[in-house]
């Protein structure tokens, strides 16, 4: 998955998201779970000062000791859990306490300043008996609830047993959230690989149709993608027709010039006069360069189809042993090495003209070998593939300036050899109409290597 890609950004969109939302729903309820945890917590304390308040105050001269009938921690020395009843007016009288606060006290809220709830009651958080904090509650009331002396009736109970089960929860809670996390995570990945399937079915119709294996793109795609294979499908048809219609207007071409090309020559021929030399040598000049610039409408014709796809080793073979046969005088040795995989996107007779040309040059110079190597190097993804056909004989070779001047078109460095001088022109045409490339270099051999570089088809 690249940083690039459709996949990568509505990934990160999510984990972004997500990263977001959880935590932030996550606080909001660990917030609410607290403010209920912290109300039942400040509940039971106040039900429990309750009852210890209507017990102890129904005393006729002084507080009862209740009953122990709300908390069996309250009998257990320093558990957390304690109660006291403390007379405020009368600071002389007995208090009393639960047997877990022994010969300690707790601090009242009342004189600690704390202000009292809407329904009488103070809180307070304090260290207790072995400085573990507690939380107090604290209630005001007289004997038999009559007029008379107050008495501050208060419970606490340990704050750690509240932040535990806070703890817990929050605990629990970052587990769950973190695997919805993972799962959303996961889910998106693959809704995103699926729902993105038909852009990698697009892909591999695409590299059929320029593979040669497919002229359309075929296949039922999604109603999003539909619009995009049908203006595809266009596309392709009207490159083929804009082709079709260029070889057409070629072929029409050829015919309206080279019958009066013909004529004129003809005539001049019958003439012994100076003019009619002069016009029987430019009609001559004429009818090469319409031949010639004809050649390259053809070539640029056919480089414009999609799909044109040649098998090199096919073509290089027969080639190979035909130039053996043809110049079998010099006993010369074609070595071919060529991977049975290797694939020209373009068309074969132009694979054949470029190939046929440099062989013939080579095997005309060469003294008894000459060499045809091609490599498809490997690319990065995306990148366009080509592939290198090394021509090298043995021959003499040429200087650096010598290389230069070769392929310019009708240039010929000897006249003694058969030849018009076109063919590496011929061979630089085609290389340039695929946007290829063609030089001369040094053989490893000895002589002159032909470097031939060309787009190549997919595997």
């Amino acid at each position: 998955m690249r940083l690039n890609s459709l996949a990568f950004r509505l990934l990160a969109t999510l984990a972004a998201w997500t990263l977001i939302v959880l935590p932030i729903a996550g606080l909001i309820i660990y917030s609410i779970y607290r403010d209920d945890l912290q109300s039942d917590y400040d509940e039971r304390l106040k039900r429990l000062a309750d009852g210890i308040r209507l017990d102890s105050m129904d005393g006729i001269t002084a507080p009862i000791a209740p009953v122990n009938r709300f908390e069996p921690l309250f009998e257990q020395t320093h558990s957390g859990w304690y109660w006291q009843v403390k007379p405020i007016d009368e600071p002389l009288k007995q208090k009393l306490v639960s047997a877990s606060l022994a010969t300690a006290s707790l601090d009242s809220p009342y004189e600690r300043k704390f202000p009292a709830d809407e329904t009488g009651t103070r809180w307070m958080n304090v260290k207790g008996p072995l400085e573990q904090p507690i939380r107090i509650v604290e209630l005001l009331d007289t004997l038999r609830h009559e007029p008379g002396p107050r008495y501050s009736i208060t419970v606490a109970g340990p704050i750690d047993d509240l932040n535990q089960r806070l703890a817990e929860f929050a605990q629990r809670l970052t587990i769950a959230l973190a695997l919805a996390g993972l799962g959303l995570l996961a889910t998106t990945l693959f809704q995103v690989r699926f729902g993105l399937l038909p852009l990698r079915q697009i892909e591999r119709g695409l590299a059929a149709i320029r593979s040669g294996e497919a002229t359309r793109l075929e296949g039922r795609l999604p109603a999003e993608i539909e619009p995009l294979q049908a203006e595809l499908n266009a596309l392709i048809q009207s490159n083929q027709d804009i082709v079709d219609r260029a070889r057409t207007q070629v072929g029409n071409l050829a015919h309206a010039l080279k019958t009066p090309l013909a004529v004129l020559s003809n005539e001049a021929r019958d003439e012994k006069s100076a003019l009619a030399r002069k016009v029987e040598e430019q009609t001559g000049l004429m009818r090469d360069q319409v031949t010639h610039y004809l050649d390259r409408a053809r070539m640029a014709a056919r480089v414009g189809v999609i799909g044109r796809v040649t098998p090199i080793q096919p073509v290089v073979e027969p080639l190979a042993r035909a130039l053996e046969r043809i110049h079998r005088d010099k006993g010369i040795e074609i070595v071919v090495d060529c991977p049975s995989d290797a694939r020209f996107q373009g068309e074969k007779h132009d694979l054949e003209e470029m190939l046929g040309n440099l062989l013939d040059n080579a095997s005309k110079w060469c003294r008894r070998k000459v060499h045809l190597t091609v490599r498809v190097p490997q690319v990065a993804k995306g990148h366009a593939r080509r592939v290198v056909l090394l021509v090298e004989d043995d021959g003499p070779g040429l200087t650096k300036e010598q290389r230069q001047k070769l392929g310019k078109r009708g240039v010929r460095l000897d006249e003694s050899k058969p030849g018009s001088g076109l063919g590496l022109s011929i061979v630089t045409d085609l290389a340039t109409s695929y946007r290829g490339s063609f030089g001369l270099e040094a053989s490893r051999l000895g002589g002159t290597a032909a470097r031939l570089e060309l787009p190549a088809a997919q595997p």
